[in-house]
């Protein structure tokens, strides 16, 4: 009852890698999970600052059951500024707590895990919103950062195979970056471009910048397959024009995401399709005769259920480091 481990991220970054797969179903399980009430996830609180209006400190609680069993919370930090430094922009912990006594079991290094079921979700719906695959086609990144660079992975690890690759980037050297990942470590030809048109006229667009406000305001073409990563990229007018699938609705129509302002425009919510957990199911059959936008607000549930995987994977490896004496009284007298 009393242990408690912590997993760096120099464990928790080897599980993922080499376990992209058992993440692609991990993230699919927790969807349907979530459907069918199996999940608690509460709104997000988010710290903001008035001198630093980019920046914030999210806190993410959730619970997920099933074979899983866990509570937690998610803490992560999103300094956009940082990049300028060469840090990454987010960085993260998480507490998992055992659903029985309540007590937390483990902390880890969370921004990997962040990344990780982010890129999995996007990938997730790339393969079931463009069931035809990708023979023949463009993916087109734009932004060109950490989870960028996970997302290219995972739509490898899902199948999604491309003709190859286009990268977009205000940074001309985080897109060649970019490019040489893409390149190199997945085998994909790829090109970096700084026309953002060309870019967003690409079969499949992924938006994964730090943007807080729409800059996108021409409607995409039929068929065309926009994962809207980033939330924030995209103008009222863009969604109301495609079909839209969501991860949850109540939860992306918040924090002045996209949908959340297409909702605040439109004065309804007729705009949203349904849920990627609708279209895994089976339930929902979205058609090619406009754009298609998958928005993700990011679920906390998502982030326990890697973690555990995470947390299970380190203890065997013998990566994840237990903490003696971590509670200060065992007993109550």
């Amino acid at each position: 009852m009393f242990s408690f481990d912590v997993v760096p991220g120099s464990a928790v970054r080897p599980v993922i890698e080499a376990g992209r797969t058992d993440v692609l179903d991990l993230v699919r399980e927790t969807y349907l999970l979530h459907r069918d009430g199996g999940t608690i996830n509460p709104d997000s609180y988010f710290l903001r600052f008035p001198e630093k209006p980019d920046s914030r400190i999210i806190a993410l609680p959730a619970y997920v059951g099933g074979d899983v069993q866990l509570a937690g919370l998610k803490w992560i930090a999103s300094f956009p500024a940082n990049i300028r430094s060469g840090v990454p922009r987010a960085s993260a912990v998480l507490v998992l707590n055992d659903y029985v006594t309540g007590y937390p079991v483990a902390c880890l290094e969370a921004a990997t895990i962040s990344s990780a079921r982010t890129a999995a979700s996007a990938a997730l719906a790339a393969a079931a919103l463009r069931p035809s695959g990708y023979q023949g086609t463009r993916i087109a990144v734009v932004g060109a950062g950490i989870i960028a660079r996970n997302i290219c992975d995972f739509l490898e690890a899902a199948g999604c195979a491309p003709d190859s690759y286009v990268v977009h980037d205000i940074d001309p050297v985080a897109a060649a970056a970019l490019a040489e990942h893409v390149r190199k470590s997945i085998g994909r030809p790829v090109t970096v471009t700084p026309d953002l048109a060309d870019a967003l006229a690409a079969e499949t667009v992924v938006l994964a910048t730090t943007a807080l406000e729409p800059y996108v305001t021409t409607p995409f073409t039929a068929g065309q397959l926009v994962l809207n990563i980033s939330l924030r990229d995209l103008a009222p007018e863009v969604l109301s024009a495609a079909h839209n699938v969501l991860d949850d609705v109540e939860h992306c129509l918040k924090a002045n995401t996209s949908p959340h302002l297409t909702e605040q425009l439109t004065g309804n919510r007729d705009f949203v399709d349904g849920t990627l957990a609708d279209v895994l199911a089976g339930d929902l059959a979205v058609e090619q005769d406009r754009p298609i936008v998958f928005s993700p607000f990011g679920l906390g549930v998502l982030d326990i259920a890697v973690g555990a995987y995470v947390v299970q994977q380190a203890r065997t490896a013998g990566t994840a480091v237990a903490v003696p004496d971590f509670f200060g009284e065992t007993t109550r007298w």
